[in-house]
Formats: C-alpha cells, sequence, structure tokens
C-alpha cells in the first residue's frame, strides 16, 4: 500500500496488478472504498474520485450503500442467479424445471422488475393472498422460493431484512398442515392397469417403459434415463448409478424374467443414444418427465392412481404379503435411518432376487409376454 494522502492508496497487489483504495471512517468503521485499477484511472481521476467520496461522507451519505444500491439487481434477475447456483445441488429435474417457472407464473408479475431493496411485506402479500386459499400447496412453494431469493439477498446485503420471512404470517389466513397421500391403485388392480396401459396407443418406447417401472418399482426418473450401460444381462440387474439416485447412493435392481422380457422388447427401439427407452419424438433423448403421467390419462385411471403410486401399490403388497420390511425398503431404495441404518450394510441383492420374481408373478396375472401385446401399433 502506497499512501497519497488523506486515505488514498495505491495498492499493488502479489500478482503486481495496481488498484486505488480510499480508507475512511463510515459511521465510526474503518471502511475501504475501491476507486478503480491503475492505469486506467490515473492519479489526478483517484483524487478527484477521492475527494467526491468524502465529500459525501462529510454530508452523512454513504459511498458504498450507494454504489451497491446502482448495482441493485431486480428481483428477476436474483431468481435466475439464485437458480443457476442451486442446479448442480437439486436432484430432481422436475422440481429443478419448475422452481424458476413458479416464479416467472406467479411472482414476477408484481416483484420481477422490482430492485431488490424496493420490496417491501405488503407486495410479497400482494402476490401470496390471492392463492393462499385456493392454491395452498402452490402459494407456499411461492413463499419458499421468494424467501429463498430474498434470503440470497440478505446473504450478499442488498437488503437487510427478508421481506418474505415470519414477519408477514399475521397477514395470511391460517392454512391447514395436512399431508395428502399420492393417489395408488390396491396392488391388486395393478395387473389390470398394465392391460389398460398396453391397449392405448401411446409409443413403444412409453409403454414398455412404463412396465418396466411397475417390475422394478423405480422411480419415473431412474427408468427414462436407464441406459443399456446400467444393464448387466447375463447377471440379471440393473445397477443405478449415485448422480441419478434420490438417495445419491448406487442402487442394484434384481431383474426378474418379465423384466428381462421387457428389455428385449426394448431393443428394437435402438436409437444409438444408449437409452432403454428413448423418445419416438425427440431423437436421443429420454421419455419426457409428463409421458408416463400422459400415458395414465389416456388410459383412463389417472383418477385413481399417479406414476409414483406403484411403488405404494408395491409396498403395500409387500406387506400384505408379509414380506420383510427391509427387503421391501431396500428394494425402494429407501433409506434407513437411525441406528438401524447405522448398522445396516447389506442391499440384500439375493434375497430381493426372490421378491422381484413374486412381485412379476402377481403383477403379470398368469399371462405370459404381455409386452408382446399390442406393441405393432405403435
Amino acid at each position: 500500500m502506497y499512501g497519497d494522502g488523506r486515505g488514498l492508496y495505491l495498492r499493488i497487489a502479489p500478482g503486481g496488478s495496481k488498484s486505488w483504495i480510499l480508507r475512511a471512517s463510515i459511521d465510526g468503521r474503518r471502511r475501504d472504498i475501491g476507486l478503480g485499477g491503475f492505469p486506467t484511472v490515473s492519479l489526478a481521476g483517484a483524487r478527484q474520485h477521492a475527494d467526491a467520496h468524502r465529500s459525501a461522507i462529510a454530508e452523512g451519505r454513504d459511498p458504498l450503500a450507494e454504489k451497491r444500491r446502482a448495482s441493485m439487481p431486480t428481483f428477476a434477475e436474483a431468481a435466475v442467479t439464485v437458480h443457476e447456483a442451486n442446479l448442480g445441488r437439486w436432484r430432481s429435474g422436475k422440481h429443478t424445471a419448475q422452481w424458476l417457472a413458479t416464479l416467472e407464473r406467479y411472482a414476477f408479475p408484481r416483484l420481477g422488475h422490482m430492485k431488490l431493496d424496493r420490496i417491501e411485506r405488503r407486495d410479497v402479500l400482494g402476490v401470496l393472498t390471492p392463492i393462499w386459499s385456493s392454491k395452498p400447496e402452490t402459494a407456499r412453494r411461492v413463499r419458499q422460493r421468494i424467501r429463498a431469493v430474498l434470503k440470497w439477498a440478505q446473504a450478499h446485503g442488498y437488503v437487510m431484512h427478508n421481506a418474505a420471512g415470519e414477519a408477514i404470517d399475521g397477514g395470511l389466513p391460517p392454512m391447514p398442515r395436512t399431508k395428502a397421500h399420492l393417489r395408488a391403485l390396491p396392488y391388486a388392480e395393478v395387473s389390470g392397469a398394465l392391460d389398460a396401459i398396453y391397449a392405448t396407443q401411446a409409443s413403444i418406447a412409453a409403454r414398455l417403459c412404463f412396465h418396466f417401472l411397475v417390475l422394478t418399482a423405480a422411480r419415473s426418473g431412474e427408468v427414462r434415463h436407464a441406459t443399456w450401460q446400467e444393464i448387466d444381462a447375463g447377471r440379471r440387474l440393473w445397477t443405478i448409478p449415485a448422480g441419478r439416485m434420490k438417495t445419491k447412493a448406487t442402487h442394484r435392481v434384481p431383474l426378474s424374467g418379465e423384466a428381462l422380457q421387457v428389455l428385449e422388447q426394448a431393443r428394437r427401439l435402438d436409437d444409438k443414444s444408449g437409452l432403454l427407452f428413448p423418445s419416438p419424438i425427440r431423437t436421443g433423448r429420454p421419455l419426457a418427465d409428463m409421458t408416463l403421467s400422459k400415458l395414465l390419462r389416456t388410459s383412463g385411471i389417472a383418477a385413481m392412481t399417479t406414476v409414483h403410486g406403484f411403488r405404494s401399490a408395491f409396498r403395500d403388497w409387500c406387506a400384505d404379503t408379509a414380506q420383510p420390511r427391509e427387503l421391501a425398503e431396500a428394494a425402494l431404495a429407501h433409506s434407513v435411518g437411525g441406528v438401524e441404518g447405522a448398522y445396516f450394510r447389506s442391499d440384500l441383492l439375493e434375497r430381493r432376487r426372490t421378491l422381484m420374481e413374486q412381485w412379476a408373478g402377481f403383477v403379470s396375472g398368469g399371462r405370459r409376454n404381455r409386452n408382446e401385446v399390442g406393441l405393432n401399433d405403435g
């Protein structure tokens, strides 16, 4: 640091870069105010900037706060930044897509153009109040996401308080905290549901994908993004890498004979992408997230179950047929917490082979090669 007098310094970094610094006291605290780099800013220019800042401080103003306000992002800009920062952390592709889309639909019309430091509680209430009672789950998500954006703004010094925090609770009517279970078919109806799926005119890829999902009790994203590289037909094994699992741990799925038959049919879908069930519309891409949900609507069973509901049906079947709890939880790739989880190391693969064969036999309903029926019209 080389002083010019009255708090103006030329700072030379270890790498040789040079910049001007005005060291001043603002509200009793020592602050360093950057004035630009040398030689872009000359000594005369640095002195001029320093004089302007000294005058502002003498008038009771804070040059750093004013500089920060001048570069203050809008709510929409901050939301995009927060969204991008979390892309690598969020596991669910659906959540990733919906996070920003929800704000764009409900928050941006009122908050999007506003500078962060201009957003007040009444602005947040103006977004939430119209949907708080009519769309409670959506409203909760919108508030959580507005709060996350303003929390980021707090951390970066743009705002002092979070306008979507607890202070607005009194301005919102009570909302019942009920946990709704996802719709799920009774397991006795799963076989008939698959018949209805195969009776539709949906693509071969969609129907086979759905059948494989049911047989493996896997999640939609795990199946839609599955690749042939993950399949070991000789060992009758599907190994899902940790990066695609909700638990962030590699999961091995024993494949029943019927599951292998589905894969044999899927061989005809090969588009060189390596995907088991590639999209028939977007070459080289997996089936879209909504494809399987649309298949439920087309087959007429969407009112009775969700795609995820078939995992629930499998779990109920396990319980009612006295399958050991640890087998059912391992098959669903559920994390086991507490002391039990601390000591539990095995994934019970060989025991799960028998379990999944039994499930496949139940699902097939005594039919053979169901997956070959009706595929030529897809």
